[in-house]
């Protein structure tokens, strides 16, 4: 049953993630997480975050803002490349109220951002620190990218090409020291693959159908009722 509790929640988080440019880490690292543990979990799920990130990015990579990915996106690595080297030290309840206060204020605001060069290189770091950290990096970007005033299919796209430069920058540091323990996990992790898999390809058809007027509204309100359930998980 837990299996199967995993791939569909894998599939819904590809879905969201392909529609909204986060989703697979907020979903996923809470539901292994009742089995192994915060810590292992967002090792863990950092594999099918990944993988669901390169497919994405494989179909959507040429609307992606080079400009933005460069400016936004070295700093979000560095930012996840320190979180992931801080993660075994952290104190994951206290770091989960702040990010879902900050969450449900960047949802809220997200209408009304406008970033210069300074700026954005600060809610890069921010938001790749968050990811390393506790694994649910993209709500905070996404709503940083808000900023740039992005078409639809660009906005998702850049998000996720700046998620791929996150996961290569954390992802060797968890194998490097959660590896034997991850193993342990591989069927809950292949079978999360396969599923956010199959809900990115669902999600790129339904983005392609949401009105460019409705996405920001759309978005905002994922990233708030992500904030909610990070307060209150």
């Amino acid at each position: 049953m837990f299996e199967l509790l995993v791939a569909v929640a894998a599939a819904v988080a590809g879905g969201i993630a392909a529609v909204a440019g986060f989703g697979i880490g907020s979903l996923l690292t809470p539901l292994l997480a009742l089995r192994f543990g915060t810590k292992l979990a967002v090792a863990i799920v950092s594999v099918p975050h990944f993988i669901g990130t390169a497919v994405r990015f494989a179909t959507m990579w040429r609307h992606a803002d080079r400009r933005v990915l460069i400016r936004f996106g070295a700093l979000s690595a560095a930012g996840g490349l320190l979180g992931a080297l801080l993660n075994s030290r952290a104190n994951s309840r206290a770091l989960t109220i702040v990010f879902g206060l900050l969450l449900i204020f960047a949802g809220t605001v997200a209408g009304r951002l406008r970033f210069g060069r300074k700026t954005a290189w600060l809610a890069g770091l921010v938001s790749g620190l968050f990811g390393g950290l506790v694994g649910n990096q993209g709500g905070i970007r996404s709503a940083a990218l808000f900023g740039f005033e992005l078409e639809k299919e660009t906005f998702v796209a850049t998000a996720t090409a700046i998620g791929l430069v996150v996961d290569g920058a954390r992802m060797p540091v968890y194998i490097a020291t959660q590896w034997p323990a991850m193993w342990q996990a591989r069927t809950e992790m292949l079978i999360a693959a396969a599923g956010v898999v199959a809900g990115t390809f669902l999600g790129i058809k339904l983005l392609r159908r949401i009105p460019e007027r409705w996405f920001r509204r759309a978005v905002s309100l994922l990233i708030i009722l992500l904030g909610v359930y990070m307060l209150f998980k």
